[in-house]
């Protein structure tokens, strides 16, 4: 997470939409290619193998929550470079320092002040 002694307001704020915009983008259902089926039959499943699934509920997102991405991906995002663009992405997957660092070659300290410069850009711009 964050540090968020050297974060400001406006900062946490564009933080949280770019979170909330890859949440709803995780929402979306798949994109499902037309005319391909499965020739497999159904399986049938006994009430033991039911109980034990997974049940996964699947909410998909409000159009609000569709228009707030649009506007993170379409209009926040490009102002970045593809770099810090990618890295603020990578956080808002919430994916670790540790593996950001390592893609990017960088260390950790300047991984943040990366993340950080591009979240100002972003604040001051808007």
């Amino acid at each position: 997470m964050s540090n968020d002694k050297d974060i400001s307001i406006k900062q946490k704020y564009v933080e949280e939409r770019i979170r909330e915009a890859e949440r709803t983008l995780r929402k979306l259902p798949e994109e499902k290619i037309q005319g391909y089926f499965s020739a497999w039959p159904a399986i049938k499943h006994d009430a033991v193998e039911l109980l034990n699934m997974e049940k996964k509920v699947h909410f998909p997102p409000l159009p609000e929550e569709i228009d707030e991405m649009e506007v993170v991906l379409f209009k926040w995002l490009p102002m970045l470079e593809p770099v810090e663009r990618k890295i603020v992405w990578l956080r808002a997957e919430r994916i670790p320092w540790k593996v950001i660092c390592a893609t990017f070659g960088v260390g950790r300290t300047k991984g943040w002040e990366m993340y950080k410069c591009a979240l100002g850009k972003i604040t001051a711009r808007i």
